[in-house]
C-alpha cells in the first residue's frame, strides 16, 4: 500500500509540473502574429473546387436544380 500511494503522489507531482508549465506558457509567452499567404492554383480555383487531374478536362459545374412546385 505505501509504494501504490508513493506512485500516486509521484504521478500528481507530474500533472503538477505539467499544469505549471502550462501555465506558465500561457502568461509569459506572447505570440507575434504575422502575415501568411496562402498560393491557390488557378486550375483549382476555375474547376469549382473539384481538383483537375492532368489529361483530364475540367468538371462542369452543376446547375442548381428548380424547386418543385
Amino acid at each position: 500500500m505505501p509504494t501504490l500511494i508513493r506512485l500516486i503522489i509521484v504521478l500528481l507531482f507530474l500533472a503538477g509540473l505539467v499544469y505549471a508549465g502550462m501555465f506558465a506558457l500561457v502568461a509569459f509567452v506572447e505570440p507575434t502574429p504575422k502575415e501568411q499567404t496562402i498560393r491557390i492554383p488557378q486550375r483549382d480555383l476555375l474547376s469549382g473546387g473539384q481538383p483537375a487531374l492532368p489529361g483530364q478536362a475540367t468538371p462542369a459545374v452543376d446547375e442548381p436544380a428548380e424547386p418543385v412546385p
